[in-house]
């Protein structure tokens, strides 16, 4: 959110001799391996004692580009904060990650549609916004998009990356402050929400949270009395 890089050792290509050869890396690997190995037996930072070089493994782990979507985001902003995130980039315990080859997940997560969704059925983490893959993504009543509407929709998307690309500096956190998203971004935004909201079955652009509130559960009520 704050554009902050934080770095860590990725060690699982690494050759023996490399650690061997760096004192900096033989120094942080020790210390892992004592941290681990002074931890309770039946913990899982115990059982990686032998694998001090290692991170605990995550078979979850993205191995091309995906999109970050942050665990917990403020309830002041108008949209949930999204990036493409490249392969080298380690998502946190605190980054949910999904691929998204075409960016229509992207474009989906950024639409007044979703955090209209998020607000009503997602979880709080004190007043902030909490996602979910379970109970806020996988019930997401998206109903079925035809080849057309995909487009449409990954197309809106793309400007939205555009209108953010027009200042590479800002942060997530500051490209989605309150007060002060440029209007170029709410341009986009805006376009992309008219998009979003015709695909899940409005006539228009809507205006209000209760209007895509009404669609929203109308169309869960549809898709789970298919199920």
């Amino acid at each position: 959110m704050r554009g902050l890089d934080r770095w860590c050792l990725w060690l699982e290509d690494a050759d023996p001799s490399d650690i061997s050869k760096s004192p900096f890396l033989r120094q942080r690997v020790e210390a892992n391996r004592e941290w681990r190995t002074a931890q309770k037996p039946t913990g899982d930072a115990y059982k990686l004692k032998d694998t001090p070089h290692l991170m605990r493994p995550n078979k979850e782990r993205p191995l091309v580009d995906y999109v970050g979507i942050p665990r917990v985001v403020s309830e002041a902003r108008s949209y949930y904060t999204v990036a493409h995130l490249g392969v080298d980039v380690v998502a946190g315990d605190k980054v949910y990650t999904a691929i998204d080859t075409d960016g229509l997940l992207f474009a989906l997560i950024s639409s007044s549609m979703f955090i209209a969704w998020q607000k009503t059925v997602g979880g709080r983490l004190e007043s902030r916004l909490s996602f979910s893959n379970t109970i806020v993504w996988n019930n997401f009543p998206v109903p079925e998009l035809d080849e057309k509407q995909q487009k449409a929709v990954i197309a809106a998307g793309k400007k939205v990356l555009e209108a953010r690309a027009l200042h590479p500096d800002r942060s997530l956190a500051d490209h989605y402050h309150p007060l002060a998203m440029s209007p170029e971004l709410l341009k986009a935004h805006a376009a992309l929400d008219k998009v979003v909201d015709q695909a899940f079955g409005a006539p228009r652009r809507l205006n209000t949270e209760a209007q895509r509130l009404e669609i929203l559960f109308k169309n869960y009520q549809q898709l789970t009395r298919q199920q």
